[in-house]
């Protein structure tokens, strides 16, 4: 039976995931990463100057601002902002060059990531 549960996200350790195409490590806390449906979301902090280049996933995507700026090929988005990628979209985000953005990151489904010039994070 599946249950209602509450998560204390200052009691979750950040986990250091490195970046190549960066060289420099992003931050995450996994909140759900449900096997059934594939949905994951995330607390994120990508640093200042971290950009996730031009991409797409096969799933579609939401990233809610929490703190900082989050940069995209659309705009700057500040806190309270929230962004919808549909799946396939082709896009770039990350941080502006001056602060970290902290952003909770949500997907629909199993979630990959396809970059434009076929590298790697």
């Amino acid at each position: 039976m599946k249950e209602q549960f509450a998560i204390d996200t200052t009691a979750i350790e950040w986990e250091k995931d490195w970046s190549d195409g960066n060289q420099k490590h992003l931050f995450n806390k996994r909140l759900i990463d449900d096997e059934e449906t594939g949905v994951k979301i995330k607390q994120m902090i990508y640093p200042k100057m971290f950009n996730t280049r031009w991409h797409t996933h096969p799933c579609s995507h939401g990233i809610y601002v929490l703190r900082g700026k989050l940069k995209t090929d659309k705009g700057i988005y500040g806190p309270g902002s929230f962004i919808w990628f549909p799946e396939g979209v082709l896009a770039e985000h990350g941080s502006t060059d001056d602060e970290d953005v902290e952003v909770l990151f949500i997907t629909n489904k199993a979630f990959d990531i396809y970059f434009q010039d076929g590298g790697s994070v």
